[in-house]
């Protein structure tokens, strides 16, 4: 952490970006779908998807393609509309285990940007 960002414990973290890790982790699209902009985008994997549309492709198929469990490990305010979530995963996809740094911009309460990467 650098000097410029403040520690934040879980329940520290804005309502949007819960709800959007709970419903993830619960495989609820619609829900996970809703904390996001119109015009969102989120990159995974190496992989950039704009809009709603593709946004839920992203997730349709990532929700249901492998069964893990996501334990958060910390999160970081970066400034007023920057937040780092970091997620310990273990299943049944490649390689049984990740730690993943999910980086958050928010604009008007819901979710503009994600990127995930480890």
């Amino acid at each position: 952490m650098n000097a410029d960002t403040a520690s934040t414990r879980p329940v520290d973290l804005p309502a949007v970006i819960t709800r959007y890790l709970d419903a993830h982790q619960s495989h609820d699209t619609a829900t996970a779908l809703s904390t996001f902009t119109a015009d969102a985008v989120v990159t995974d994997d190496g992989r950039t998807y704009e809009g709603t549309s593709a946004i839920e492709s992203w997730l349709s198929p990532s929700s249901s393609e492998y069964t893990y469990t996501v334990t958060l490990t910390g999160a970081e305010h970066v400034d007023a509309t920057h937040w780092t979530a970091g997620n310990h995963l273990e299943g049944d996809f490649p390689g049984d285990v990740v730690d993943l740094a999910y980086w958050f911009t928010l604009q008007d309460g819901l979710i503009e940007g994600l990127v995930i990467e480890p």
